[in-house]
């Protein structure tokens, strides 16, 4: 196993096509298909199930994707130290929206600036989304709603954010869950944890929301609770930071249910030198 394999082996793994990977590496397709083979071989484990033209990866395969990809970056790292070069590579993050269009715009500016030589990459989602894409590799971090519960996962709080009820501008105020029982709301897809603490909220209190609206963006949500269509949730920071926000009512859950804090994750023992710079510049607010 060397090197050359672990970089074509990831190549693959990326695309599905021997073809594909090849164009990436530089080599010819037949090289790919002979050095997968071996390292197949050396490992004693089938790494693709082979479906016609595409290559999917065996449940090996996973495992070894993680390891893989952990030994170049490696690699990669121990060159930039060897050669006392100032960080480089890339640094792919993910983020909640409310995160990305409020806390972290400067910080992204700073980083793009003291470090050029890094590639930063971002992208925003649920927090569902964004801790896949840390445990499969794609992202080198990401921040996403707390508490961290994943073994394979680290991170440290660094945002706390207050949760309001969004309704009508005209809404009586709203203090318990009984008070807007079968309410519509509006929020991300199920494996948005914004979305799982509000029907949680709900359901503590032996409420439930009515029909449930999936939106793609809290500009999308606002608009639908100005109207007077029903209710939303978000960070106090994200609700003020929109202009429509004054032709809504922002009601505070109660204190058990009201502060959230907002994490930052990335794979257990995967941190990267790209990513210790970023967090060099992080400046915590908890």
């Amino acid at each position: 196993m060397d090197l050359t394999q672990l970089q074509m082996f990831n190549a693959v793994a990326e695309t599905g096509s021997i073809q594909a990977a090849a164009q990436l590496v530089h080599r010819v397709p037949s090289n790919l298909t002979t050095r997968i083979k071996q390292l197949e071989a050396d490992l004693g484990v089938q790494l693709f199930i082979r479906e016609s033209q595409r290559l999917k990866l065996a449940p090996a395969g996973y495992s070894f994707l993680e390891y893989s990809r952990r030994i170049l970056a490696l690699v990669d790292e121990a060159r930039m130290v060897v050669a006392g070069d100032e960080p480089q590579g890339v640094l792919a993050l993910g983020s909640l929206e409310s995160t990305a269009a409020v806390r972290i715009p400067s910080l992204l500016a700073a980083f793009n600036q003291r470090y050029p030589k890094i590639q930063l990459s971002l992208s925003t989602g649920p927090s569902g989304d964004q801790i896949d894409g840390v445990l499969e590799g794609r992202l080198s971090a990401a921040f996403v709603d707390g508490p961290l519960l994943h073994p394979s996962l680290e991170g440290q709080a660094v945002y706390k954010e207050e949760m309001v009820i969004v309704a009508p501008v005209d809404h009586p105020p709203i203090e318990t869950p009984r008070q807007v029982n079968g309410a519509n709301i509006y929020a991300f897809r199920a494996n948005c944890s914004y979305r799982r603490h509000f029907e949680n909220w709900f359901h503590q209190d032996g409420a439930r929301p009515g029909k449930i609206h999936e939106m793609e963006s809290y500009h999308g949500m606002l608009a639908c609770v100005v109207a007077g269509a029903g209710l939303a949730l978000m960070p106090r920071s994200m609700l003020e930071s929109m202009p429509a926000s004054h032709q809504a009512s922002a009601w505070p859950l109660s204190s058990d249910w009201r502060y959230l804090n907002t994490w930052l994750i990335w794979r257990r023992g995967a941190r990267t030198r790209q990513l210790d710079a970023f967090m060099g510049l992080l400046a915590p607010e908890l």
